[in-house]
């Protein structure tokens, strides 16, 4: 991390070439580098067309200047850049999911509150995607946990349960709180917090990943709003 305690953050576009992120890896690690995050993927469409893209988030050094000397100089790589990290740019993530109109109406409450709080200088970002159908969903629950940033799911629909209930419990052990609207299913009986209106969930979502606000999902636990 910097002189500020946010992490520092690079990226590097080069040949897509195998090898690559161990050399990245190994200079990085020469120089103390501690990392964070990393993300790896190959531009596909536009100018640059099959190049690699890797992005690291790291903490552990202040000479970010010296380590992005030494990774220019590696083979094949066309350049090096640094930015802020995602938390100062988007922030903590709140991830909806379900059924398209509920799931309508809780991002149309977490937007609205999340406006109020970026505004005043936080970041907080919606993400929903409407889906159906228990396997689909239950594996897009338990994908929540690997999402980086994510910081409370909201559970929108009017049935789930089975195998969405049991990837509910494997996020909650993750840190990953979880909101259900009122709904038939086992999944209420598990959720953290259990809204009837949908527009609140979304506010209720984002006020918990506030760092100015004063709601607390765990303090309320097992309610019924």
């Amino acid at each position: 991390m910097n002189q500020t305690g946010i992490p520092n953050a690079l990226s590097i576009l080069s040949e897509n070439r195998h090898g690559l992120l161990r050399d990245v890896a190994c200079v990085m690690a020469r120089h103390g580098a501690n990392i964070l995050t990393t993300q790896q993927s190959i531009i596909s469409s536009g100018q640059k067309k099959d190049l690699s893209t890797l992005y690291f988030e790291f903490e552990g050094i202040e000479d970010t200047e010296s380590l992005i000397i030494e990774l220019s100089e590696i083979s094949e790589v066309h350049s090096v850049e640094r930015h802020q990290p995602f938390s100062k740019i988007y922030g903590k993530r709140v991830i909806i999911l379900g059924g398209g109109a509920q799931v309508a109406q809780v991002a149309l409450g977490a937007v609205n509150e999340a406006d109020r709080h970026n505004i005043r200088g936080e970041r907080i970002s919606v993400d929903t995607i409407p889906l159906v159908g228990e396997e689909d969903l239950s594996v897009a629950v338990e994908a929540v946990s690997r999402l980086p940033r994510a910081s409370v799911l909201v559970l929108a629909g009017s049935i789930m349960g089975g195998k969405i209930t049991e990837s509910v419990i494997k996020i909650q052990k993750m840190g990953i709180p979880v909101i259900s609207l009122s709904m038939v299913g086992s999944v209420p009986e598990h959720a953290d917090l259990v809204v009837t209106d949908p527009i609140q969930a979304g506010v209720l979502a984002v006020m918990h990943v506030s760092s100015k606000a004063v709601f607390d999902i765990y303090r309320v636990h097992g309610r019924r709003f």
